[in-house]
């Protein structure tokens, strides 16, 4: 019997991906456990397990493929009796590596074969509902639910005892549920751009580089965002003399630790203080409510090949600056070598956007939804300042809030710059 190893979803939002490296080749048996693919996505690169046992009959999608949709049969493995769990011939096959697996995922348990029907004659047994927090559900099923976002509560099991399995979730992931009839018309599908020809640009005086998944999401995310989101900014000159000189004695201080403090990561520790003091500004809109965030998660902007990914610096407000300059420079290398865990990178409360270091001096950035707001940070200069009648020089850098208008009003961002400015000019407050 053969099965189909079905093009696997990484990320509940994933609907296609690259299929960056075969591990495998026709004709190697596998087990289930063994990393047989590497997938990347439009953030990351991930190994992907596969679940059946079995020789590999053929590939069908070369590796390097692009655009390859979720679901699609990318393989064909051959054995004597898959287990039934995995769907037969439409079975799926693999599954990706789980960021805080320490080993290779376990095949369900033989016991989730369904149960045969009872006979007319004797009683049913009594099929208990499935417990809150997925108690009743395998290994398997929960962590499919948690990658789908489906609450094990609401699901009914068709295991034995009514215990969630693995098939109970991917039908839920493969039927939808029916749309509502539209009371009104759709609307128009907005026109594609002109071509560049159309423009009066003659073929053959450009080179088209492809868009890369990186690059289209990108464009659709924050098409959408500056589309959809009324945004404003505010912007503020800070004098960071105080913060450069407090960096100098931290540093000279973690000197035979190796730990070096960025100026940037006390931005990042300055920003996530100033959150929990004016936490109106640590916020996400919802069509529920307003979501006020318990941590300072913080998305870094990171430029990397192809486009832009935001690691995040999570609790940053409970993190001391060596601590915050050691998780950066990690995220950020292996940000550019895309080798981040989704959690790594998915989430945050709040960014930092950073083009000091390219001699920017202002600039305004688009938010990353479901964030409530984004800071733009320019170049640190010497400019001249007013100190009462007499004019002097001051390091100086440039701030811009961009503020998703539905959450943040002016004032509420205004009070965050405030707590900001002071900070910045007292850094011992960082400590406190």
């Amino acid at each position: 019997m053969s099965v189909d190893i079905l093009m696997p979803a990484l990320s509940p939002t994933m609907e296609e991906g690259t299929l960056a490296k075969w591990l495998v080749k026709a004709g190697d048996t596998v087990k289930s456990g063994d990393v047989i693919a590497e997938i990347e996505t439009d953030k990351a690169t991930m190994e992907v397990e596969a679940v059946d046992e079995g020789v590999v009959e053929s590939l069908l999608v070369p590796e390097g493929t692009e655009e390859v949709k979720v679901n699609t049969p990318i393989a064909r493995l051959s054995g004597e009796s898959p287990s039934p769990s995995r769907g037969g011939a439409g079975g799926g096959g693999l599954e990706p590596v789980p960021p805080t697996a320490q080993g290779p995922t376990p095949p369900e348990p033989a016991a989730e074969a369904p149960t045969p029907a009872p006979s007319p004659t004797s009683p049913r047994p009594p099929t208990p509902s499935p417990q809150a927090g997925g108690e009743s559900a395998s290994p398997l099923a929960r962590r499919l639910a948690k990658l789908a976002n489906v609450d094990l509560s609401e699901v009914k099991g068709s295991g034995p005892h009514g215990r969630i399995i693995r098939r109970d979730i991917e039908g839920l992931r493969a039927t939808p549920a029916a749309a509502p009839t539209p009371v009104a018309s759709v609307p128009p599908t907005p026109a594609a751009p002109p071509s560049l020809e159309s423009l009066g640009i003659p073929p053959g005086s450009y080179d088209l580089v492809p868009l890369d998944g990186m690059r289209r999401t990108v464009a659709r995310r924050l098409t959408d965002s500056f589309r959809d989101i009324p945004h404003f900014p505010l912007s503020i000159d800070l004098e960071v003399d105080a913060l450069i000189a407090a960096r100098a004695q931290i540093n000279a201080a973690l000197e035979k630790t190796g730990a070096k403090v960025s100026l940037n990561d006390m931005l990042i520790k300055t920003v996530a203080v100033a959150l929990k003091r004016i936490p109106e500004a640590n916020a996400s809109y919802t069509p529920d409510g307003i979501a006020l965030h318990h941590h300072a998660d913080i998305a870094v902007a990171v430029a990397v090949e192809g486009g832009l990914i935001t690691p995040i610096v999570r609790a940053a407000e409970t993190k001391g600056l060596a601590q915050i300059a050691s998780e950066t420079r990690d995220l950020a290398e292996r940000a550019r070598a895309r080798k981040l865990k989704p959690e790594e990178f998915q989430g945050g409360t709040f960014t930092v956007s950073n083009l000091g270091m390219f001699g920017i001096r202002s600039f305004s950035s688009i938010i990353n939804p479901p964030q409530g707001a984004i800071l733009s940070v320019g170049a640190a200069e010497k400019r001249p300042v007013a100190r009462g009648d007499e004019l002097a020089v001051a390091t100086v850098i440039s701030l811009t809030l961009t503020c998703d208008h539905r959450v943040i009003d002016g004032a509420i961002g205004a009070r965050f710059l405030a707590a900001l400015r002071e900070m910045v000019a007292e850094p011992l407050m960082l400590l406190a």
